[in-house]
C-alpha cells in the first residue's frame, strides 16, 4: 500500500502549494523550464478530469500562471491555449468515464475517495440550472470536478454537454489567465499575493456557502433540501 501513502503525502502538500503557489510555481519554472507547460496541463486536466482529484488548485493556479506569463516566463497565448485544451479534455474524460461506468457506479453504495455529498450537491445544481451547470461549475471548486461526472451518470446529451464544456472552459481560462497576466504583477498584488489567492478561494466558494445556507433554510421549512 506504499502508493496510498505517497498519494496521501501529496494531498497534504496541496494546501501549502495553493497558499504559496507563486513560490512553488517559481520553483517549478526554475527546475523544469519549458516542461512547466506540461505540468500545468496535467494539473488542470486532473482537477477537471479525475473525480478523485477535486482538491487540486484551479482558479488560483490559472491566476498565478497568468501572472508568470506577465513576467515573461510563459507565452500567454500558448499557455491559454494549452490550458483550454486541458480543461475541455478533462471534462470530456470525466463525462465518458462516468457514462461508460454508469451501471457499476449506480450499483455501488460507496465509491472509494468519492464523497456522496459532493455528488448530491452537484446534482442539486443540475436540478436548478440544467446543462448550464457545466458552465457555472467551472467557477466553483469541487463542483467543477463533479459536474461532468454527474452529467455522465445522468447520460446528458453529449452534443449539449460539449457545447457547455467548450463555453465553460473558454470563460474559465479566458478570465483567470488574463486577470493574472494584467493584475498579477501589480506591486500591491505581488506584495500580498497570498492574500489575493485567499481572496480568490473565498470568492469561489461563496456559491457553495450560499447553496448550503439555502438548503438548510428549505429543510427547516419542511421543503426539499
Amino acid at each position: 500500500m506504499e502508493w496510498l501513502a505517497m498519494f496521501w503525502d501529496l494531498i497534504l502538500l496541496i494546501p501549502d502549494f495553493i497558499l504559496n503557489i507563486d513560490k512553488h510555481l517559481a520553483e517549478l519554472i526554475e527546475n523544469y523550464g519549458v516542461w512547466c507547460y506540461a505540468i500545468l496541463f496535467i494539473i488542470v486536466f486532473c482537477e477537471t478530469g479525475l473525480v478523485v482529484a477535486p482538491y487540486l488548485p484551479g482558479d488560483s493556479l490559472l491566476f498565478a500562471a497568468g501572472a508568470f506569463a506577465g513576467l515573461g516566463h510563459f507565452d500567454p497565448f500558448l499557455l491559454g491555449g494549452l490550458l483550454f485544451v486541458a480543461a475541455v479534455l478533462g471534462d470530456g474524460t470525466n463525462y465518458w468515464i462516468a457514462r461508460r461506468a454508469r451501471t457499476w457506479i449506480m450499483a455501488k453504495k460507496d465509491l472509494p475517495y468519492i464523497k456522496q455529498e459532493h455528488i448530491d450537491k452537484t446534482q442539486s445544481y443540475f436540478d436548478r440550472y440544467g446543462g448550464k451547470t457545466i458552465v457555472i461549475a467551472r467557477f466553483i471548486p469541487i463542483v467543477r470536478t463533479f459536474a461532468p461526472f454527474v452529467a455522465g451518470i445522468g447520460e446528458m446529451n453529449y452534443k449539449n454537454f460539449t457545447k457547455f464544456n467548450l463555453l465553460g472552459a473558454f470563460l474559465w481560462i479566458g478570465i483567470f489567465v488574463p486577470a493574472g497576466f494584467f493584475l498579477g504583477n501589480n506591486q500591491l498584488v505581488r506584495k500580498n499575493f497570498t492574500l489575493v489567492i485567499l481572496g480568490i478561494i473565498v470568492v469561489s466558494v461563496i456559491p457553495i456557502v450560499i447553496e448550503f445556507v439555502l438548503a438548510r433554510a428549505r429543510k427547516a421549512k419542511g421543503g426539499p433540501a
